[in-house]
């Protein structure tokens, strides 16, 4: 990520003596970052500039705990010199470790006001936080963690360290301390707008999050797409959530979602929505490969699914058995729903194509059923069975459908080079 101003057009050192002027730095921190998306962008600069100004910082972090499906909190790192600042991700359930209880952040977030350190103080300070150790290995003099409020009592924290020989001045402190309500509230919008990134990509998928922040957000806006659709789902999940546990459902769930939707997402694919035990995802045709990135996907989830059911069998416990239907064509791709309550998900009768195939595979006992359609489209024809024509509750013409078979489809190394099907 490159910086807004190189170090060259920073202000020069301050003399020693002369006083800190804060309004600089908060004049530039609430009028010329409005155009900066990311909040590492703006600490690169903010501690850049502290030290530009004469206050002898050699490090700086922020840890942010963070509103993620995935991360409980993040962490930025400055070190005087770099380019860019180092950004690490800490997975839910890193509170419990003993890394974090014996970490100065653990001290912060147990309420803590300020928490100091001196090279030159007490070796039984420098001997209860490993990191201490550590600092005082890279030359750090002085180290100081303060907790960084956000609204509704939302608590962060953030950390300054120096490699100055006397560390930082009661007027240092009174400097950095003076700043940290303003980042505060530039940090907060950055990470609230990350937020409602985060959350639109999480529940509408990443194409869908970036229309509606586009604005895309009127009942019937929307766009004809061309895609491959594909709707797969569970088999006996009534008789399943009707007699197991609450919490074993949902276990089962999200061990079969995971199967199935990471090689989605991994080659293109976009979930739009889940149903109880069922999904909806297109591939969008302008990607040459995307049937194959489609047939690829299910191949992968199918082994994925033979692992899930490898290990529950192993526990006693039934196998899982699904259902795929897949078809192409075109999509309405838009917000549907209520005046107050809008679903951005894709409707016609392609998609309703594809429910029916997956229907059918329960009538035909094959797992994945295509459509002609689609089947025109793959790049080889080797792993696609005609079974025939099959009428379809909606369509007034029987479907040809064919069968998938994973083994062929891994034999084919690469595309055959030749139409799919004979038209």
């Amino acid at each position: 990520m490159q910086l807004v101003r190189s170090n060259a057009d920073l202000p020069t050192a301050r003399a020693v003596d002369a006083p800190i002027d804060r309004k600089p730095l908060v004049d530039w921190l609430v009028n010329e970052t409005s155009h900066q998306r990311f909040v590492d962008n703006i600490f690169q600069e903010f501690c850049d500039r502290i030290r530009a100004v004469g206050v002898p910082l050699a490090r700086a972090t922020v840890h942010f705990r963070i509103d993620h499906p995935q991360w409980l909190g993040a962490r930025m790192l400055w070190r005087k010199g770099i380019a860019e600042v180092d950004i690490e991700t800490f997975q839910h359930g890193t509170m419990e470790t003993p890394e974090y209880r014996q970490s100065p952040v653990a001290t912060m977030h147990a309420g803590t006001a300020e928490l100091r350190w001196r090279s030159t103080g007490p070796a039984m300070e420098t001997a209860r936080y490993p990191l201490f150790a550590q600092l005082l290995q890279e030359g750090v003099t002085d180290y100081v963690a303060w907790p960084m409020k956000h609204t509704l009592g939302r608590s962060h924290v953030i950390t300054f360290a120096s490699d100055g020989p006397d560390g930082f001045t009661e007027d240092h402190l009174a400097f950095l301390a003076d700043l940290l309500p303003t980042f505060a509230l530039v940090s907060e919008i950055r990470l609230k707008n990350r937020l409602a990134r985060t959350l639109l990509e999480t529940y509408v998928g990443p194409h869908a999050s970036e229309e509606i922040l586009a604005g895309a957000i009127t009942r019937g806006s929307g766009t004809t797409v061309a895609a491959a659709i594909l709707v797969c789902d569970l088999r006996d999940f009534t008789h399943i959530s009707d007699n197991w546990p609450r919490d074993d459902v949902i276990e089962l769930l999200n061990g079969y979602f995971d199967a199935i939707c990471e090689p989605i997402e991994r080659h293109g694919g976009e979930i739009l929505k889940f149903i109880g035990d069922g999904l909806l995802a297109i591939f969008p045709l302008d990607r040459p490969t995307a049937c194959d990135d489609l047939l690829s996907a299910v191949d992968e989830a199918q082994s994925a699914m033979d692992a899930l059911n490898a290990a529950r069998v192993a526990l006693g416990q039934e196998a899982l058995r699904y259902g795929v239907g897949i078809h192409v064509g075109d999509v309405m791709y838009g917000n549907i729903g209520s005046r107050q309550r809008l679903d951005f998900t894709v409707i016609g009768p392609a998609v309703n194509a594809a429910a029916r195939l997956e229907n059918l595979t329960k009538a035909v006992h094959e797992p994945v059923l295509v459509s002609r359609a689609f089947a025109e489209m793959a790049s080889c024809h080797r792993a696609l069975k005609s079974l025939g024509s099959y009428p379809l509750r909606g369509f007034g013409e029987e479907m040809e459908v064919f069968s998938f078979s994973v083994a062929k489809w891994r034999q084919t190394v690469e595309p055959c080079g030749e139409p799919a099907l004979a038209s």
